[in-house]
């Protein structure tokens, strides 16, 4: 207890890093990323959760392969009321929002990966880093057992 007599609650972060270059592409981030998942204590009971960021990692990592042409940079981090998802690759760039992709061709086989990522994400940004730039999205698991299960 400290001083004020209130226990002091520690944050424990986890994460898992891996580079992904184009020879290995998004099926293997996604099954690298199904691994670690299965780590987390909500993996069992927040199955839209788990697809969500699996299908997230696919998007980040299939957009870092197109626009970078070189290596996918993944990050979990799992905070313990969020799992950040950062996806970095060096193409400079800044995604921007498609004019009207809400509507897109519907004959289009490109250009919705970040309209899937913020339909799916809890929240989502990108910043520039050491020459090219990360896009980290956050997932909340829902559905879990109440606060006085157990």
């Amino acid at each position: 207890m400290g001083r004020s007599g209130v226990r002091a609650l520690a944050v424990k972060a986890v994460g898992w890093a891996r580079s992904f270059p184009i020879s290995r592409g998004a099926r293997a981030a996604r099954q690298w990323t199904a691994v670690h998942l299965a780590s987390l204590p909500w993996n069992d009971w927040a199955a839209d959760t788990v697809h969500s960021v699996l299908l997230s990692v696919s998007e980040l990592v299939t957009n870092a392969h197109l626009h970078a042409a070189g290596t996918a940079h993944l990050v979990l981090t799992w905070d313990g009321v969020c799992l950040h998802v950062s996806v970095a690759d060096s193409d400079p760039r800044l995604p921007s929002p498609r004019e009207g992709d809400a509507e897109a061709d519907p004959g289009a086989t490109s250009g919705r990966g970040l309209g899937i990522v913020t339909t799916l994400a809890d929240s989502w940004n990108v910043h520039s880093c050491h020459g090219g730039k990360a896009i980290t999205a956050c997932f909340r698991p829902r559905g879990g057992p109440g606060p006085h299960a157990g």
